[in-house]
């Protein structure tokens, strides 16, 4: 297959929608104990199978194209928007995040250390011993 080139086999490679089961043993069993006669059965999966082919056709028919537009164009606004504001605002904040960071340790140090060097000392000389 040619790169660009559509494969019109397998239309799922990634597996983005294996969670939709739509065939007719997906959808409905029948219990051990409660089976319809034979003939019912084989009609109801004929009945399944064939609108829901229908269905789909018609309504990928009407409204695939459409929603392929408008999901292509919010893609490209999400790609636009991560690409030329999410992004950048980021590495502002990342770079404004590492100044504070810095004077904030700075604060914490020489206000909190003073008392806990202090505490350090007081409670070094605890000794334990068994009695």
């Amino acid at each position: 297959m040619e790169p660009g080139e559509i494969d019109m086999v397998n239309r799922d490679p990634s597996s983005i929608n294996s969670h939709v089961q739509v065939g007719f043993e997906d959808v409905i069993a029948e219990p051990d104990g409660v089976h319809s006669p034979q003939c019912v059965w084989k009609l109801a999966n004929k009945c399944f199978t064939c609108s829901r082919d229908i269905a789909y056709t018609l309504l990928a028919l009407c409204y695939g194209v459409p929603y392929a537009f408008f999901w292509g164009c919010e893609f490209a606004y999400l790609s636009f928007l991560h690409i030329w504001v999410i992004t950048p605002c980021i590495s502002m904040y990342m770079i404004w995040l590492k100044s504070i960071k810095i004077i904030y340790g700075a604060c914490v140090r020489t206000c909190c250390d003073p008392c806990f060097e202090a505490c350090g000392r007081c409670f070094s000389d605890i000794r334990v011993t068994k009695a």
